[in-house]
């Protein structure tokens, strides 16, 4: 994976959002659809975007080895047998990375701010940063350093670059003595930032 260089000006989604703008009021003025059938299908989604889906997800794989190999193996089909989607408006691929004792995984997306909303929610301000879509590449351990988690001098780190098709979720390492919680209690753990893994459980 190859980092980008950052550039002042614009925020990164400017354009974007310009474009998306564009085509909403192209659709709008041309009668296909109402600009209020756009926010409620805008507000449907987002109410079913939420890290818990994404914590619910790693849950079942610390429970279900059967199930983990298979989110492993293709993570789309894998939530899918949940009821989640794993992207957004349009179908993307998900691929969910494992932290083990000897690596440790983080995700960004160097270009803009792809991401898992369905699972994780609507992306946090720091990870569309340019501050963080740069530096992560560049020098993960400070970064995560600086998120509070100081990852031991022997674990590898892995970044993985999102992108329009692929999305990435981290399934973290369960924490220790945990073997008597269910699998409601141990989703309750697993916190946003654990899925990006910018944290540790």
């Amino acid at each position: 994976m190859a980092g980008t260089s950052g550039t002042s000006g614009a925020h990164p989604d400017a354009a974007i959002s310009r474009q998306v703008r564009h085509v909403e009021s192209l659709l709008e003025k041309r009668g296909i659809v109402a600009g209020a059938v756009l926010d409620e299908a805008l507000d449907a989604f987002l109410a079913g975007s939420s890290p818990l889906n994404g914590a619910r997800v790693v849950a079942r794989a610390w429970t279900d080895p059967a199930f983990r190999e298979r989110l492993l193996a293709d993570g789309t089909s894998a939530v899918a047998e949940l009821g989640y989607a794993a992207g957004g408006v349009q179908p993307q691929r998900l691929r969910v990375v494992e932290n083990t004792a000897h690596t440790h995984n983080v995700v960004v997306c160097t270009l803009c701010s792809c991401y898992p909303v369905r699972l994780l929610g609507p992306s946090p301000s720091w990870y569309k940063s340019e501050a963080y879509r740069s530096r992560v590449v560049r020098e993960p351990r400070a970064v995560l350093a600086e998120f509070g988690y100081v990852v031991a001098s022997g674990t590898e780190i892995t970044v993985w670059d999102s992108s329009a098709e692929t999305r990435y979720m981290v399934l973290p390492r369960r924490p220790a003595a945990t073997e008597a919680l269910s699998e409601a209690e141990l989703a309750a753990l697993v916190t946003r930032n654990a899925l990006i893994g910018t944290a540790e459980l």
